[in-house]
């Protein structure tokens, strides 16, 4: 809207509609309805969770669109899911693009970086929209469908091995025992001209000044799917990844309140070798 594009909104939740109502968009109360308050060639996008939420949207958009329109599907999809809901898609004369979006809740202000899979003539229709959103530079029609979907699950696998390496590095700072380290001032220092500076560690500088050290925080850290996705195809076509499956079995790792394996390892130790094992519930 502050591109100047006309929008038409639809959530299952009114109030967030008529948030968007306040600042100049149209309502509507339903995917159906959104289409019809569109015009030819109309192009809807949707944005919900990925799995039978974003499934439910694209049946229904199909119900609801015309040959020449235009779905953009910008949910962290399954590339596969895209592929074949794609093909729907072109059976019914409707033009397809699966966007990977990335920015975060930092994207309004900052810009939507956008990897966008899909047919030719759709993008070029979209394509003013999309440059509205991104920053420059942030765009790029990557290929046909599920190529956007396929990056943007690369990109977050990326995303998990890089957050899993400062996590670590910050945790061995945390643990130096001669002097009390000034964690937020180091991911500060690093934060220029260091060969490990990025945007994430400067949003852990932000993090680590209002808390030094997160102790109001539990350590559970979940995944989207995007994680799980990158190592299927890494399985699927023998592409090695170690970094990116450490760190997705470490996330597993913090969901445990007690880890049985460790627990079978102790007792080996003892069985084999005599060692000490600590009875549980003793922390002393």
């Amino acid at each position: 809207m502050r591109g100047g594009h006309e929008v038409v909104v639809s959530d299952l939740n009114p109030a967030a509609v008529e948030a968007l109502v306040q600042e100049g968009a149209t309502g509507s109360s339903s995917v159906a309805d959104a289409v019809a308050q569109l015009s030819a060639p109309r192009v809807l996008w949707s944005m919900v969770p990925a799995g039978e939420a974003t499934e439910q949207v694209v049946t229904d958009a199909l119900a609801a669109l015309q040959p020449g329109d235009v779905l953009v599907e910008g949910a962290n999809s399954n590339y596969k899911d895209s592929i074949r809901r794609a093909a729907r898609a072109a059976g019914a004369g409707v033009g397809w693009l699966d966007a990977g979006v990335s920015g975060g809740v930092w994207g309004l202000r900052e810009g939507y970086n956008m990897m966008v899979g899909g047919d030719a003539p759709a993008f070029a229709l979209v394509e003013p929209a999309l440059t509205s959103l991104a920053p420059a530079g942030g765009l790029l029609h990557v290929g046909p469908a599920g190529s956007g979907h396929f990056v943007k699950t690369i990109h977050n696998g990326v995303e998990y091995g890089l957050l899993q390496a400062y996590a670590e590095g910050f945790e061995a700072l945390g643990a130096y025992p001669h002097a009390e380290l000034d964690l937020a001032a180091v991911a500060q220092l690093w934060t220029n001209g260091s060969v490990v500076r990025s945007w994430l560690l400067e949003l852990l500088a932000q993090a680590l000044a209002s808390d030094p050290r997160p102790e109001d925080i539990e350590g559970y850290v979940d995944d989207s799917g995007t994680g799980r996705w990158t190592l299927d195809f890494a399985v699927e076509h023998a592409v090695p990844l170690p970094a990116i499956a450490a760190a997705l079995f470490a996330r597993f790792a913090s969901r445990q309140d007690e880890s049985f394996a460790a627990k079978v390892v102790a007792a080996l130790r003892h069985q084999f070798g005599g060692h000490a094992v600590k009875p549980a519930g003793d922390d002393e």
